[in-house]
């Protein structure tokens, strides 16, 4: 794995041993994908990473000019990754806040809110496949203060599960499928002003 563009493009990353494998990095092709449909809405973005693993995706997006990025993870081991690979990056160590907490709880996301300077514009989760948890993690979002209003929300899952097309802020706006991943996009419903 490795970082693909921008202040540290080419650094080798830090990846799990074999005996972690609790920790399932999103492939560099897939993040390449990714990467290229966001475009230019990284730079200057604040950023959350859920599930972080290895922190890639935040990695990535400091790289290419995020102003934050907030790595959220509860594996230890893959916590000590993160930390060392946010190192590789040109002042990613400014930029970046590495904090572990079990996102299974809804209240977490509300700590985050209270505890962030501004809502964050780009989300990437990555939990674990086939569990609920996607499901889950986007009602947490859905209902949370922790979005800005032209917030992008990346979920990755498993290609055979559909993930919710409509939820009460959040709307479905197109899926991506990357080998054995597939990538949901959601942005905040336009609401008319009465």
């Amino acid at each position: 794995m490795r970082i693909i563009s921008g202040s540290a493009k080419g650094r080798r990353l830090f990846t799990p041993s074999h005996k972690q494998k609790a920790i399932r990095p999103t492939s560099d092709r897939a993040r390449e994908a990714l990467f290229s449909i966001i475009g230019p809405e990284v730079i200057d973005a604040a950023v959350l990473d859920l599930f972080a693993g290895t922190g890639a995706f935040g990695c990535e997006a400091l790289s290419r000019g995020a102003k934050s990025v907030a790595f959220i993870e509860y594996n230890r081991n893959a916590l000590a990754l993160i930390a060392k690979n946010v190192a590789l990056i040109p002042g990613g160590i400014e930029r970046a806040k590495i904090i572990r907490y079990d996102l299974r709880n809804k209240r977490n996301l509300q700590y985050l809110a209270l505890n962030s300077a501004s809502a964050f514009d780009l989300v990437f989760a990555d939990p674990p496949y086939q569990k609920g948890l996607s499901e889950k993690i986007l009602h947490h979002l859905d209902d949370s203060s922790v979005l800005s209003k032209t917030v992008l929300v990346i979920i990755e899952e498993k290609k055979n599960i559909d993930l919710i097309d409509e939820l009460v802020n959040l709307s479905k706006v197109e899926t991506r499928m990357y080998g054995d991943s597939l990538f949901s996009f959601y942005r905040m419903k336009i609401t008319m002003p009465r």
